[in-house]
């Protein structure tokens, strides 16, 4: 009788949705469930003295498909390393297929060597991942498309454009002439698609290091935005470097009113403080991470945070019984 080499997967046939959660989102995680009508699985996620992590799940996953929700945000080494136990706590106990689920990835600004002797720590942490122990990924807005190429493994790279961009259509019809306007010429193709989906100009704000230090100036404004309200938009938000800039130049520029809108609200340091005392009508952004009580308290009700959970819940359950995904943005 022919012995038979079958992968994983041929060996194994995908069950019932598991969906674990890391600490590092919970209210998220939480939302998907709740859209899903999926109960969250029980485990145990224990810090011991010596800081070392140790998982135990409560019930067996054998033959099931598990979903592991974890972003990576601060603090990143601890969520990172949740996330890689999580996976292999969920491979030892012989999942038929496990998803890392990752709103927001780590080190993803660091997708290329651009200076002698770094390190190209996304790939790194892509290769982490599939170690582990997953068997695809999901996540939304990577800073650059290449990481998608980082991975091994299937996955999707999903979008919380059409999330902003409803919320924006929603209030066309009060904004006066609006322009779309990019924090940097880096996401001036990104920004040309929410101009188009809003049927509004774009301009973009042109950087250059004028010296040699870590800052760069945002010297002019490409387009025209006087007597216009303005809607900057950007993927994600560090330190607000880029963000003051873009606010303080259209002001100049003589315009309206200023929204501003991205999608992982990083707000590392004090960037919630520099951006809360910005002459800006409204900041829009999801919950890829969580924004803490204090942060949020600063913008004083100017803040509004669109869940990703619907989308999330919907490409989870489109994976499990082997649906299009593109289908849900007419791909």
């Amino acid at each position: 009788m022919p012995i038979i080499h079958s992968t994983r997967h041929e060996r194994m046939k995908y069950g019932d949705i598991k969906l674990y959660a890391g600490t590092a989102c919970p209210e998220l995680a939480l939302r998907i469930s709740t859209h899903m009508g999926i109960a969250l699985c029980d485990r145990d996620i224990i810090t011991f003295p010596n800081d070392n992590l140790f998982v135990k799940l409560h019930s067996s996953v054998r033959g099931q498909d598990c979903y592991v929700i974890q972003t990576t945000s601060a603090p990143v080494h601890r969520n990172l390393m949740e996330l890689l136990i999580l996976l292999q706590t969920l491979r030892l106990d012989s999942a038929a297929r496990i998803t890392a689920v990752v709103p927001y990835l780590c080190y993803a600004r660091s997708d290329k060597k651009d200076q002698p002797r770094i390190p190209i720590t996304a790939r790194l942490v892509a290769d982490m991942i599939e170690v582990a122990g997953a068997d695809r990924y999901m996540t939304l807005d990577l800073h650059a498309g290449q990481i998608q190429g980082f991975f091994s493994i299937p996955g999707d790279v999903l979008s919380a454009f059409y999330n902003i961009v409803d919320y924006f259509k929603a209030k066309r019809s009060s904004l006066k002439n609006p322009v779309v306007v990019t924090a940097d010429l880096g996401f001036a193709k990104k920004g040309r698609n929410y101009a188009v989906a809003l049927d509004a100009p774009l301009a973009f704000i042109e950087k250059r290091r004028l010296s040699n230090d870590a800052r760069a100036q945002a010297l002019t404004l490409i387009g025209e935005c006087q007597d216009r309200d303005v809607i900057i938009v950007d993927d994600e938000v560090d330190t607000g470097g880029s963000i003051v800039q873009a606010v303080n130049l259209v002001k100049e520029r003589g315009a309206r009113d200023v929204y501003v809108s991205f999608i992982h609200p990083v707000l590392s340091a004090n960037a919630a403080e520099r951006l809360s005392v910005l002459p800006v009508n409204e900041f829009v952004t999801t919950d890829t991470v969580p924004i803490g009580p204090e942060k949020l308290k600063l913008f004083g009700g100017r803040l509004t945070t669109l869940s990703i959970a619907p989308l999330l819940g919907e490409v989870i359950a489109r994976a499990n019984a082997g649906r299009s995904v593109g289908e849900l943005f007419n791909e």
